[in-house]
């Protein structure tokens, strides 16, 4: 099979590779369409892979041709997204259900080979099967969307309360869509594109504010009435939005970063004591799996996508590529801001 496999820093050559072999208990995917990851770009380009060769690629659609014995779930034919997490099973963590803390996983597309393929096998209890209404470009965001369902999740999210989202891409996007179908009373997109915040608002979004505008601040808190906001997700992992989560949130809010800061992040004392003064809640939020594995937020990734409730837009992609330009897929990000939404790489 074709491959587009990363051989050395900033060195991704699209070339035979050996092809993956079904097993029992393992499912094989012939891939459509499989997404560039935020967390794909240091792999590529500072050095960031486990070893060399790899095969990357964690965010995938695509249909099966292929099961091994044992597997009853799937059937060639089923087009389905893959969950790239392949957690032990038997530590402490494991055992409870938090899959996403399992220290002795495994990980398609970083710890073995990834989508960026024609072929990839997986367990097919990693196979989450979807509606064939649904295109392999859609399919290949179940992961996006299942970390920002996740979040909520994690933040004890309920309906009915002022709900902040500090970041306005592909997750930030999915948080607030998620918001809306669990029933928030006003949705609250922040960014500093207003491209991204038109974005926002075509997907459902109450309002959305540019946070490079004078006094943003004050145009969000007269929206809640100046009480702030009983829920914040911060999805941007940038350390104004992270600041700003602190400032925005109301008493007694939940306050949740799913965003991943790359830089030394530090808050004055002031900003500090906005946690202690209003006494809210703050959690984190890693990947995207409960029990029973990978999850509800797969399974209702799957139905909410299929209902139309949970949408996709073309503004989700930025380009579209052949795999076998992977190379100068990768090449864009080395531009800053160049890349705005998602790059999927594609096998025609």
């Amino acid at each position: 099979m074709k491959a587009a496999v990363v051989c050395a820093n900033e060195d991704v050559r699209y070339m035979d590779y050996e092809e993956p072999k079904t097993g029992p208990g393992l499912v094989k995917i012939r891939v459509k369409a499989s997404g560039i990851c935020g967390s794909d770009i240091p792999r590529v380009l500072h050095n960031g892979v486990h070893f060399y060769p790899i095969v990357l690629g964690h965010e995938f659609s695509g249909d099966v041709v292929e099961v091994g014995e044992g597997v009853t779930s799937v059937k060639p034919g089923d087009r389905v997204s893959g969950a790239p997490l392949i957690p032990c099973m038997k530590c402490d963590d494991c055992q409870n259900g938090n899959f996403s803390l399992c220290r002795h996983y495994s990980f398609i597309g970083s710890r073995q080979q990834g989508s960026n393929a024609d072929y990839v096998v997986i367990p097919e209890q990693n196979a989450v099967v979807f509606d064939k209404s649904i295109s392999y470009e859609q399919g290949a965001m179940f992961e996006p969307s299942t970390v920002a369902l996740h979040g909520l999740l994690q933040n004890d999210y309920r309906g009915g309360e002022y709900t902040a989202v500090l970041g306005g891409g592909t997750i930030g996007m999915f948080t607030m869509q998620w918001a809306k179908i669990f029933g928030a009373k006003k949705v609250v997109v922040f960014d500093i594109s207003e491209e991204r915040l038109e974005l926002a608002k075509r997907l459902g979004a109450d309002e959305a504010i540019n946070t490079t505008e004078e006094g943003f601040k004050e145009k969000a808190m007269a929206l809640t009435e100046g009480k702030g906001f009983s829920y914040v997700f911060e999805t941007a992992g940038q350390v104004p939005t992270m600041q700003m989560a602190f400032e925005l949130a109301a008493n007694k809010a939940s306050v949740c970063f799913i965003g991943t800061p790359h830089v030394d992040l530090s808050f004055t004392p002031s900003m500090w004591e906005n946690m202690n003064r209003k006494e809210f809640k703050l959690t984190g939020s890693w990947m995207s799996y409960s029990s029973p594995f990978p999850g509800k937020e797969w399974k209702l990734t799957a139905h909410y996508f299929a209902t139309g409730q949970l949408k996709f837009d073309p503004g989700f992609v930025y380009k579209k590529m052949p795999m076998s330009q992977a190379q100068e897929a990768f090449q864009l990000f080395k531009t800053p801001g160049l890349v705005k939404g998602k790059i999927l790489l594609v096998n025609e």
